[in-house]
Formats: C-alpha cells, structure tokens, sequence
C-alpha cells in the first residue's frame, strides 16, 4: 500500500499555510511541505478590522501551489496521490458572498473588530445574555459573528436585501472556502465553527430560532448546512492549482484543530496556542461545563453526529504584541529576535506591558479595555520592554488557566503548546515558571493545520479512530518550572490589569 497526501489549510488571521502531509499505512504521518503567503489588514476606522476575501483566496491559491511545487522534493509526490483536503480557519470572521460565484459583498468582518460593541450593550440592557449564554456557551462580544451580522443588518440595505433575497449567503471562513473550493456546490460549515456564532443551540445542534430572531436573521436558507467535524464537505471542482475530484473531509475552527493536533482527545487533557492571540481548550467530553469565571463553553468537534464539548479561554493579543513592537512601535526589526534582545532583561515587578489592544477577553469581557505600558521611567530600554510583551502574554495565559482550574476544581498538570510564539523558548520557560507546570512543546508547532490533516485523514479511512490519531504527536521539548518566587511579579499584574479596566471606564 503506497503513501497517501492529505493538503491541509490553515486559514489564519494574517496569512494562509497549507501543509502537505505524508500519511503511511502504519497510521503515522510527516509534513512534507509548508508554505505560507500572508495577506493585508484592513482598518477602516478605529477597532475595525477586515479582510479582503479575494486576497484570502489569493492567498490560499498561492500557498497551495507553493506547497505542491515543494512537495515534489518527495519523488513518490503527486497531485493525483492527494485523497483529502482539510480546512482549519479564524474562526469568528463573518463572510458574505454571492450564492452562485461566491463573489464577496464586502469585506470580511474579522473576528477582532469592535464595531458591534453597541450592539452586544443594546442586547444586554434588552435582557438577552443570559439566553444566548445558555443556549450558545458564549458571552455577548462584539469578538462572535452574530453581532457582526446583527450590524450588516442595520447599517447595509443592499447586504441586508441580497441575503433576505437569497442571492447572498453567510457563513464563517470555513464556509467561504468549502464554496470557492467546491465551485460553488457546497455552502456548509461544521459543529465547532458554527458553535462561535451566537446563533447555534450546542446543546440540540441547531440553528436556533429564537437566536436567529434576536439578532434579525431573517432569511433562515443564508446559513449554511451544519457536518461533522469530519466527513464529507463536497470535492473539489474547477481550481487552477488541484485536480477535481479531491473529497474536503475535515474541517474545524483553528482553536479546536490545535486541541487535536495536540490529540487532547481525553477529558481533563488542555493546551494553548500561541499565535495572533493565546487561546486555552481543555477537553470535557460529553458535558458541556458552564464556567463560573468568564470563560466559554464551546463544541470542540462533532463525529458521528456525537459532540465533545471545551472550555475556553481567549486572550485577543499574544504573539501580534511582539508584531505591535516591530511594525508600529519599530522596537526591534524581526519577531525572532525579542528573545535574545530580552533574555537578559527585566520586568516584572517594575514594568508591565498589557497587551489588550483588541480588548481584554476572558475571563473579564470588556471590550473597551486598551493596551498599556506601566511603570516606564527614563531609565527603561527596549529590551526591558520587549521582556515586557513576553510576560504580558504569559501573564494573561496564567488568568486563563486559573480561571479553568477554578471552574473544573482540577489544577493543570501539563499544558501542551503550538502557535508560532511558543518557538520562543524564554515566553516558554516564563509561562511554565508562572503557572508552576510543565510546559510541553511539540515537534511539528504546526499542530492547527495537524488538526485539520488528521480529521480530514480520518474522513477517508487512513485513520480509524481517535487513539490511532495519539501516535502522531512527537515532543521536541518540556520546560519545567524553576524554583524563583513570582507572587511579587504576579501582584503586580493584577494591579496593572485593574489600572486598564479602571482607564477604561468612562
């Protein structure tokens, strides 16, 4: 039995990578290829964010080819011997795109954009949270789609008459891609990605009614079909850069691909990424907790029509502080210097950087809350700045996993990690020393894209099972906690926090 491919993408926030991975009859897997092509950022107007849906499919398209052109190093390598596509994307990005061409209507809304924080305020002070948390796992954000929609609603007739119409359809990045892909045939998404909506019952798999009602979408056919995390999306057809014919057979939101890259495929079992911003999933199983402490109960995938449940936690900035320092700030040239220019520095308990430049998320929810620099004195360089990044997004990873420990009344024992930033040996070694746990480090960091290869393995049989899926993961690397007290370090973040939330007030 020969080597089989399967193409996975990963939709991301600022670029697109599409990983070729090798799969063999022993069921274990090798990336063969990556490329990545990254995309511009759109700020129309302050807290807005969007993207450019041709320049995603663009991005897409010419991550692939330089994917398959790189594969060919394989001499086994051919287009024809790809079986699968798997899709992993930024999850909360609303899309609207033609029902036929999938031209887009506008610009895609991402899920970091602020623009219906009046709208989340006017739903709260109208009574509606507590059913959408109940029904949905979610807070009212402007960071979740629904919202996003509500918005398009209010403020674009022409968007508004197209949807009611039929002609325009809606769905997340995981939608837009199956449709393109698919050559218009296919408008679906799947458990995990409808699950961050606003509009999807995770407790009866649904779109749900009144949901629907609540944040006025009318026209229930513009939403798309709801899979399994696993399964068949349709196939190839038309593409410039694949063959037709080629099944999509596993798709998930990027958060809940990393939590199977990293096979968490147990109860209790937790990691974080690392990437645009710090995302926390721990594995509940069949029940789906509700969280005392702001955090978010969410589907982590759905296969055989059976749902396992997370809990999640959300830091909106991460690895993008170290990005802010190099491309606004203009503090250091290139993102993998920060840790030898910082290494040698310090912070904490002096100076704090609080990275909420898109909101503070869990467990607090307060999307008017901005970024700050505390404690600067003309005595302060850039690397003990730089330093400061580093703990600020180990400081909110550490809100975040006490805030799950607190809601499962379990202490974490291992956090398994991915995500660009965890390449960063000092962020690392930092996060294991304030959480006091062992920090496991994979070999392959691309486990987001992992995620989406292995369900979409799994969709046409190379894998059987989820325990065949644990023997793909390799550890490159544990960093265990040192002996030095951080309760001083850690006071002051709590006061630095406090003073952004009380800035924020107005």
């Amino acid at each position: 039995m020969s080597d089989k491919y399967v193409l996975a993408i990963d939709q991301g926030t600022t670029g697109s990578t599409v990983l070729i991975v090798r799969t063999n009859p022993d069921q274990s897997s090798q990336i063969v290829s990556k490329a990545t092509v990254d995309f511009e950022q759109h700020y129309p107007k302050p807290s807005w964010v969007e993207h450019d849906l041709h320049q995603i499919w663009s991005s897409v398209e010419a991550a692939a080819n330089k994917a398959v052109d790189l594969a060919k190093t394989d001499k086994a390598f051919t287009k024809d011997k790809i079986v699968a596509i798997g899709i992993t994307n930024q999850r909360e990005t609303l899309c609207v795109f033609d029902a036929v061409s999938s031209q887009p209507d506008c610009n895609a809304i991402v899920w970091q954009c602020k623009r219906s924080t009046d709208i989340c305020e006017t739903l709260k002070k109208n009574g509606f949270e507590k059913t959408i948390k109940e029904k949905t796992g979610l807070v009212l954000d402007p960071y979740f789609s629904g919202t996003k929609i509500t918005w398009l609603m209010e403020n674009k007739p022409e968007i508004r008459e197209r949807l009611e119409s039929g002609k325009a359809i809606l769905g997340t990045i995981d939608t837009f891609l199956i449709h393109k892909l698919t050559g218009g045939k296919v408008h679906a998404t799947e458990a995990s990605n409808a699950s961050r909506t606003l509009l999807y019952n995770i407790h009866k798999g649904e779109w749900d009614l009144e949901l629907l009602d609540i944040l006025k979408v009318t026209n229930h056919a513009c939403l798309p079909c709801v899979k399994d995390s696993s399964g068949d999306f349709g196939s190839t057809l038309n593409l410039s850069f694949l063959p037709d014919g080629i099944p999509i057979t596993g798709v998930l939101g990027d958060q809940q691909a990393a939590l199977a890259g990293q096979t968490c495929f147990s109860v209790g079992e937790a990691k974080c990424t690392y990437g645009t911003g710090a995302f926390l999933l721990l594995n509940t199983g069949e029940i789906a907790e509700t969280s005392a402490n702001g955090l978010l109960t969410t589907i982590a995938w759905q296969l055989d029509g059976k749902v396992t449940y997370a809990l999640e936690g959300s830091s909106f900035i991460a690895g993008a502080a170290i990005q802010f320092l190099r491309d606004q700030l203009q503090i250091l040239e290139n993102s993998c210097d920060s840790e030898s220019l910082s290494k040698n520095e310090a912070a904490a308990p002096h100076l704090y950087f609080v990275p909420t430049l898109s909101g503070l998320g869990a467990p607090y929810w307060e999307p008017n809350v901005q970024g700050a620099l505390l404690g600067l004195t003309r005595g302060t360089t850039k690397g003990q700045i730089i330093r400061a990044a580093i703990e600020g997004i180990s400081f909110q990873v550490y809100d975040l996993v006490k805030a799950m420990a607190a809601d499962s009344s379990e202490d974490l024992k291992i956090l398994r990690v991915d995500g660009g930033a965890c390449a960063n040996d000092l962020l690392m070694q930092i996060q294991s020393n304030y959480l006091n746990v062992e920090v496991e480090r994979p070999r392959d960091v691309e486990t987001t894209a992992l995620g989406a290869a292995m369900f979409a393995a799994l969709g046409v049989g190379i894998f059987r099972s989820l325990d065949e899926l644990k023997g793909a993961r390799k550890i490159e690397k544990v960093f265990v906690p040192s002996t030095v007290s951080t309760d001083t370090h850690l006071k002051g973040w709590k006061r630095a926090i406090e003073a952004v939330r009380v800035f924020a007030q107005k």
